[in-house]
């Protein structure tokens, strides 16, 4: 299962690096994807490739999609790509996740409606006004979506995302006996 990373400059340096490092040390194959291929900079300092440009990507080939937070979401979510790849992961019914600031991107993409959601607090009321029912908890699952609101909550945001991806994956068929 290919996981699709979608981030710009500025994104929350951890809320990228380590989810993308639990998941490829997991074994998961994961690709970021940004505005340009090359490198991207988070907010403090640390740096991620983004080996896929957004234009260049087909949602099909993709079984999960992941939101980081920090100041990214803020551009993502101006992009019409961005948010016809959104629409497509909801529209499949794939595992997504975002946390912090990237529930703005879903919002932007008009996916939020009815759905429980957490984030950074000062996204609860772009939320709310989305039809989110928001939640301030460390990690809110609904159905295929799992949300998170700070780095804080890494942890548990990146236990219950692999726990999901884990619960999607397709299971091996068995030999006959």
């Amino acid at each position: 299962m290919k996981i699709l990373i979608l981030s710009a400059d500025h994104f929350e340096d951890a809320e990228l690096l380590v989810p993308l490092e639990r998941l490829r040390g997991a074994g998961m194959q994961v690709d970021v994807a940004s505005f340009a291929v090359g490198e991207i900079r988070g907010k403090r300092g640390e740096t991620a490739l983004a080996n896929r440009a957004i234009a260049a990507i087909r949602p099909e080939d993709y079984g999960v999609l992941l939101v980081p937070g920090g100041k990214a979401p803020e551009a993502l979510r101006q992009d019409a790509q961005v948010l016809e790849l959104v629409r497509h992961f909801f529209a499949t019914g794939k595992p997504v996740a975002a946390i912090c600031h990237g529930p703005q991107v879903l919002i932007s993409a008009g996916v939020m409606a009815g759905r429980a959601a957490t984030a950074y607090r000062s996204v609860a009321d772009e939320l709310k006004a989305a039809g989110a029912n928001y939640r301030d908890a460390e990690v809110v699952v609904d159905g295929n979506l799992v949300t998170s609101r700070t780095p804080a909550d890494l942890p548990a945001f990146v236990n219950e995302f692999i726990s999901k991806l884990q619960s999607a994956a397709p299971t091996p068929a068995h030999p006959a006996s």
